[in-house]
């Protein structure tokens, strides 16, 4: 790994009392001589822990001056641009929320890169997503890397991230060297999508329903080695550079089927399922539209034909251009990410998990 010897002065973090920026923060702190600065329009709370030592400034990504003013302020060497907007599941699969999420994930991109140029700053990461290859529902994507090519259709959340990545790739150049990174659905402390739309399971009486055959391979990360990420590729933008103008798949690298990842934290819950009801994929496709009517006349719902086609999906990368460039490997396994993850969310909802019968 060529960026063991850098040393890491100044880094700003948008986004940085999120989830994932939080957990960023976190390990940039582990360079004692880093002095690092949140950008956010929320200050750090109990939930997304921050370091003692970040400092915070409030501003939106999509205003420009305000943007502009809080990077020219702090003149940081490296950049994070972790803000953006994610859809709720609910409108996941479709485009009410478009111009919403266009304005941030994407203009709000341009806003911080233009803000970047301005400050001088070296090197920008960019926090992608897996999505944006991954968002194209119709097909299957089994060990893809860096080469396979963006949908030009998917949604809405995909589409973004494709043009805000593409549009940090484009400035990468010698006075600002910029990458990106793509890391699958994740997990860990404050994760407020992932365990807690499986956990919810549990009361809706959802967990013996298996959509297909069950077997269908997803990249789960955990949100700590993402961070790791965001710290090798900072090293190297200021040392080799051999990362500039490149994407990376970032995830644990341990594909596991999706129903054995509910099956994990239902266990964890004391939950096992005590039958398995299989739902062939074209039979919730149908359930998934009926429901969609339904919704269309009396409310929510979290059956869709999206939501059955995203259940059966086969969605894991390729960990080799990652661990070649940036030397990323994951330091917290599968199994540990799973326990730490419904710890956690435990906490969170005040009670105590039982002692764990089997694995799962």
């Amino acid at each position: 790994m060529d960026g063991d010897t850098t040393v890491l002065r100044k880094v700003l973090i948008t986004g940085g009392s999120g989830f994932v920026g939080s957990a960023i923060a976190r390990a940039f702190a582990e360079h004692p001589a880093c002095a690092i600065t949140v950008v956010d329009l929320t200050p750090p709370g109990p939930t997304h822990v921050v370091p003692e030592q970040a400092s915070f400034i409030k501003a939106d990504i999509t205003v420009q001056d305000e943007i502009c003013r809080a990077v020219c302020q702090v003149e940081p060497e490296v950049l994070i641009h972790t803000a953006g907007f994610i859809p709720p599941l609910s409108e996941r699969f479709g485009r009410k929320l478009q111009a919403l999420v266009w304005k941030v994930n994407v203009q709000g991109t341009k806003n911080v890169l233009e803000a970047a140029k301005r400050a001088g700053v070296q090197a920008l990461i960019y926090t992608s997503s897996c999505c944006v290859i991954t968002d194209d529902l119709g097909i299957p994507h089994p060990n893809i890397d860096e080469q396979w090519p963006v949908s030009p259709s998917s949604l809405i959340y995909g589409e973004s991230k494709a043009a805000a990545e593409a549009s940090v790739l484009k400035a990468s150049a010698d006075t600002l060297v910029t990458c990106a990174l793509r890391p699958s659905v994740l997990c860990g402390p404050g994760d407020h999508q992932l365990v807690p739309a499986i956990h919810a399971c549990i009361a809706k009486f959802e967990t013996p329903f298996v959509i297909g055959d069950g077997f269908n391979l997803w990249d789960v990360t955990y949100v700590t080695n993402v961070a790791d990420a965001h710290v090798l590729a900072a090293e190297n933008l200021l040392s080799s550079k051999t990362a500039a103008g490149e994407v990376f798949f970032i995830q644990n690298n341990e594909p596991v089927p999706f129903r054995d990842f509910c099956l994990a934290i239902w266990a964890h819950f004391g939950h096992y399922p005590p039958i398995e009801l299989h739902i062939p994929q074209t039979l919730a496709y149908i359930a998934g539209f009926l429901s969609e009517c339904f919704t269309w006349l009396r409310g929510t719902t979290t059956l869709s034909r999206g939501s059955a086609r995203d259940a059966c999906s086969v969605r894991y990368a390729s960990g080799e251009k990652a661990k070649r460039i940036l030397g990323y490997e994951a330091r917290v396994g599968f199994d540990d990410a799973v326990r730490l993850s419904c710890e956690d969310y435990a906490r969170r909802l005040g009670i105590e998990l039982p002692a764990q019968k089997t694995k799962y």
